[in-house]
C-alpha cells in the first residue's frame, strides 16, 4: 500500500476577550469555538482547573475522546473485514495528564475501557485479539508518545 497524505483543517476562534484582552490573567475569558468546514461548530474552553467553563469541550477531554473514538473506528473497520458482527460498542476512556511547575504538562498514559457486544455465534477470543491490531493501526494512536492501554470486554448479545 502507498502513502498519501490526508490534509485537515480546522479554524479557531478566541471569544474570550471581555474587553480588555489578555491584561489580567485571573479575567480573560477560556472561550473559543472550533470551526471546520460544513460541520457544527464546538464550543470550547480550559479546564476549570485551568479557569476555564466545565460546560463546554476542553482540549484535554477532546485528546481522550479522539484517541477513544480513533480506536473504535479501527477496531469496527477490522471487525467488518474479519466478517467479526459487532452490534454495540461503548467506551469509557481516561486520560492522566501531568503537570509541571513551569506551567506545561504533557499526557502520560490514556487507558480505554471498551465494552463490545458481538452478535451470536462470533469468535469472542478473535474479536478480543484484534483491539492490538486496532491499537497498532490507529492514526491518533500512532501518533502519541506515552502509553495507551486498552482493557476491553467482549460480550455476546
Amino acid at each position: 500500500m502507498t502513502n498519501h497524505a490526508h490534509e485537515y483543517n480546522t479554524r479557531l476562534i478566541w471569544d474570550g476577550n471581555h474587553g480588555d484582552g489578555t491584561a489580567d490573567y485571573a479575567t480573560y475569558g477560556r472561550q473559543y469555538r472550533i470551526l471546520m468546514a460544513d460541520k457544527p461548530d464546538i464550543d470550547g474552553s480550559a479546564d476549570p482547573v485551568f479557569r476555564g467553563e466545565a460546560a463546554r469541550h476542553n482540549p484535554e477531554d477532546l485528546f481522550v475522546a479522539a484517541i477513544s473514538a480513533c480506536h473504535m473506528l479501527s477496531y469496527l473497520a477490522l471487525c467488518a473485514r474479519k466478517r467479526l458482527v459487532v452490534v454495540a460498542y461503548e467506551d469509557a476512556a481516561h486520560g492522566t495528564m501531568m503537570t509541571t511547575p513551569d506551567g506545561g504538562g504533557k499526557f502520560v498514559e490514556v487507558t480505554l475501557h471498551p465494552v463490545v457486544t458481538m452478535a451470536p455465534g462470533q469468535d469472542e477470543a478473535l474479536a478480543l485479539r484484534l483491539h492490538e491490531t486496532a491499537h497498532k493501526v490507529c492514526f491518533i494512536a500512532n501518533s502519541c508518545n506515552f502509553p495507551i492501554r486498552h482493557e476491553a470486554t467482549i460480550r455476546t448479545g
